[in-house]
């Protein structure tokens, strides 16, 4: 098989270079990040976080997140410059607060850039299993108006609680799109979006194919992503739909297995085996 001429390379953030607990990444990670860049490579983060969240987790190396995708590719981002954002449909929020509204262990935020609002659910519930999110976070009577890129829905429960609410909330709003990044919370994007949608956007933007983009995930959030490009990578940890999805298969998240392929591509070599 001849070698890919990579020149872009995307990466999921919690779960596949952020071990969980972690705030910020390490300098490792960010060096071979860098690595790649001035052998010519694109490199920056594929992630259901909202821009404005994904800044703290390169301890402010506004390189590494200069080309990304954020909100499940919702926002793309070339050499720093947005060239495209997605909006959610307020009518589909609103749809969906009625049908969470009044459903025990369940809480429905927005929001726009860092400030995170509570549009259903109570306040508590947030502050106890999303301390990240609930810091300085408003309560909302309703939807708010302005553009809504990014919606989450927190399920205080197992997977399987998770994953049913998911199914509620796909057959009642069938305009969205409801994926579960980690037990506990979805992710909301209009119907067929993903993480996919976003690197073709990139790809279109770049002038580069498929064949040319290497990404790597973990969860369920990347599902997409990992079927569409054909060199796509899941760490040891991944789920296993995650893992089945993938072509490639590396070490885990805990022992920076992508920065070890990010220093062999720099290296000009192809760090994967069938």
């Amino acid at each position: 098989m001849s070698r890919p001429s990579v020149k872009l390379v995307l990466s999921d953030i919690d779960g596949t270079i952020l071990p969980h607990g972690q705030r910020v990444v390490s300098e490792r990670l960010r060096a071979a990040m860098h690595a790649a860049m001035d052998a010519g490579i694109r490199v920056g983060p594929a992630s259901g976080r909202g821009i404005a969240h994904v800044v703290p987790t390169f301890g402010g190396d506004d390189a590494c997140m200069a080309t990304a995708l954020a909100t499940n590719g919702m926002q793309v981002y070339l050499d720093g410059a947005l060239v495209h954002e997605e909006y959610l449909p307020r009518e589909a929020l609103e749809h969906v607060c009625s049908v969470i509204h009044g459903m025990p262990h369940v809480v429905g935020i927005v929001f726009d850039h860092e400030q995170v609002y509570v549009v259903e659910g109570p306040y508590e519930l947030l502050a106890e299993h999303f301390p990240f999110y609930a810091n300085g976070a408003q309560m909302a009577d309703d939807v708010p108006h302005f553009p809504i890129v990014k919606m989450n829905i927190v399920v205080v429960g197992d997977e399987q609680a998770t994953r049913d609410a998911r199914d509620l909330l796909a057959r009642e709003v069938p305009e969205l799109g409801f994926n579960i990044p980690i037990p506990g919370l979805l992710n909301l994007t209009p119907a067929g979006y993903s993480k996919a949608t976003g690197i073709d956007l990139l790809c279109e933007a770049m002038g580069i194919g498929l064949d040319q983009v290497v990404v790597f995930g973990d969860s369920g959030n990347d599902l997409e992503m990992l079927a569409h490009v054909p060199n796509s990578v899941a760490v040891a940890n991944a789920t296993p739909k995650a893992a089945a999805a993938a072509r490639w298969h590396i070490g885990s998240c805990d022992d920076e297995a992508v920065a070890d392929v990010l220093y062999a591509l720099a290296r000009g070599e192809w760090p994967f085996v069938q």
